[in-house]
């Protein structure tokens, strides 16, 4: 069992569909292996430990194709989010954000945390993923991804935002909180909701990751890559958009 979805997708067309939107390097595709099966031929887990998002900054800047498992990722909380290691306890009761300043009290910090998203299989249990994989989505190995995170200037996400919603219409309702952007609200959440989510990034990502402060960052389950690319050339081209 290697968790495969049943796609038949163009990678290189549906990458060059949002590099033409004008997102920054490339989309970056994720796979949550469940087993050491799900681990793509020729791929090689990362050296060093690093955090989740500076492995998604690799493959998007660096053309990097790697894999990491728990022992792999730096960031206790990213690799929680991922379904990697179960939450430490000073995560768990606020502790951790409360001590780098981030809310006023260790109650605020405890509310946040339960309402990260987080990969987690039926019944509760914390961990799921035997690793992440990543790559830059035109030269994948995998298929298919599970999810795709996009990092962009607001102009470009705005053209992804009514690209997503070109077929269907309605509202995007983003979830995010300020901390954990790249692992929880854009690859956890994307993953057990399937539906996109927006993120302004977090000081985590942007410190320790190279994303720069321009940037926003979004997820896509891979089941709507190919919706989204389809429409982004039509939504750029309306009569009224913005060049």
């Amino acid at each position: 069992m290697i968790d495969e979805n049943k796609m038949d997708l163009n990678y290189q067309e549906i990458a060059d569909a949002f590099k033409n939107a004008g997102i920054s390097g490339s989309p970056v595709a994720v796979k949550f292996a469940k087993t050491e099966d799900g681990i793509p031929d020729g791929v090689e887990e990362i050296t060093d430990v690093a955090r989740h998002c500076k492995m998604v900054t690799m493959a998007r800047t660096e053309g990097s194709i790697l894999f990491a498992r728990a022992d792999k990722h730096q960031c206790m909380g990213g690799a929680w989010a991922l379904g990697l290691k179960e939450l430490t306890p000073s995560l768990k009761s606020g502790e951790f954000y409360f001590k780098l300043g981030k809310f006023a009290s260790w109650s605020g910090c405890m509310r946040t945390i339960d309402s990260v998203p987080h990969v987690h299989p039926p019944g509760g249990e914390e961990v799921s993923t035997y690793a992440t994989v990543y790559a830059p989505l035109e030269n994948t190995p995998f298929d298919p991804p599970h999810v795709v995170i996009i990092m962009a200037q607001p102009l470009a996400m705005l053209k992804i935002a009514q690209a997503v919603l070109y077929k269907t219409g309605g509202r995007i309702n983003t979830s995010m909180s300020g901390i954990q952007s790249v692992c929880a609200d854009t690859c956890a959440y994307p993953y057990m909701s399937g539906e996109v989510n927006f993120s302004l990034g977090c000081d985590g990502s942007r410190k320790f990751s190279g994303i720069a402060d321009d940037l926003m960052v979004m997820g896509i389950p891979a089941e709507l890559i190919q919706d989204v690319a389809d429409a982004l050339p039509v939504v750029m081209g309306a009569a009224g958009s913005k060049k």
